[in-house]
């Protein structure tokens, strides 16, 4: 990591705004649809039960994605990922706002879902980093607010939109504020990269954590649905999470 001056006056106050408002976006559009379900899917032509695979896929991708961070941080810098991600997730949204079908609306998700890992975890150490030791308390209160507030306001603003415009408008409002975002971190980070380094990526670790993690996260999103192991696809998705032959199994390759 290189060493560099933390961030002071109306720079550091840019900087948190900017990152903050990347973790609010991030955490709004896991709820946001919630309660838009309905008019999603009756305007998309499908059922309420095929509806819901609009949350179940952003949630799975999302936290398939999450752990990779640290790994791609690390070949591409903090700050370029974090604006990538940024800028891919205004066009992921974008792209679910003008979905013509479910299928297609769905795809958009997994892909804003993927996008969106890196955002909360980039955002909270490039604050850290930037920001005076004395001051990084106040720094994780202020952007621990943002975690906060965006669940309560997702299903509000969903049932809103839902209610009074397009449901499209749902995402769209994700594309200025991701505009927003990129703008006032390459004010304030740029020439502020992170070191990077070449490491190898354990593909059998990945396809055990893809897995894992994605059958484990359909299992939760869908378990109330499918009456939890009532269900044979809620079965097999906990015991492909790591509740049966999964995990076992990463152990023992671990211990060896």
């Amino acid at each position: 990591m290189q060493q560099q001056k933390p961030l002071e006056g109306a720079q550091l106050v840019i900087m948190t705004i900017a990152l903050s408002l990347a973790t609010f976006m991030q955490v709004l559009d896991s709820t946001i649809a919630n309660v838009a379900i309905p008019t999603i899917a009756g305007n998309l032509g499908s059922s309420l039960s095929q509806g819901t695979w609009v949350i179940t896929s952003f949630g799975v991708a999302n936290a398939i994605s999450i752990p990779l961070t640290g790994w791609l941080a690390k070949r591409v810098g903090e700050v370029k990922l974090f604006l990538w991600s940024t800028i891919a997730f205004a066009i992921a949204s974008w792209a679910c706002g003008v979905s013509s079908s479910l299928n297609m609306l769905i795809f958009f998700r997994v892909i804003q879902g993927i996008v969106a890992g890196p955002l909360i975890p980039l955002s909270q150490s490039l604050l850290l980093n930037n920001y005076p030791p004395a001051k990084r308390s106040i720094a994780l209160a202020l952007w621990s607010m943002t975690v906060i507030v965006a669940p309560i306001c997702g299903p509000i603003l969903g049932g809103y939109i839902s209610d009074n415009y397009h449901w499209g408008w749902i995402f769209f409002i994700n594309v200025p504020i991701g505009v927003a975002v990129v703008l006032m971190t390459l004010q304030t980070l740029r020439g502020r990269e992170t070191r990077t380094e070449r490491r190898r990526i354990d593909a059998v670790g990945l396809a055990l954590l893809v897995i894992g993690i994605g059958s484990l996260q359909i299992m939760l999103d869908r378990g109330k649905e499918l009456d939890w192991f009532s269900s044979q696809e809620n079965y097999h998705s906990y015991r492909g999470g790591g509740g049966g032959y999964l995990l076992p199994d990463c152990l023992g390759a671990d211990r060896r």
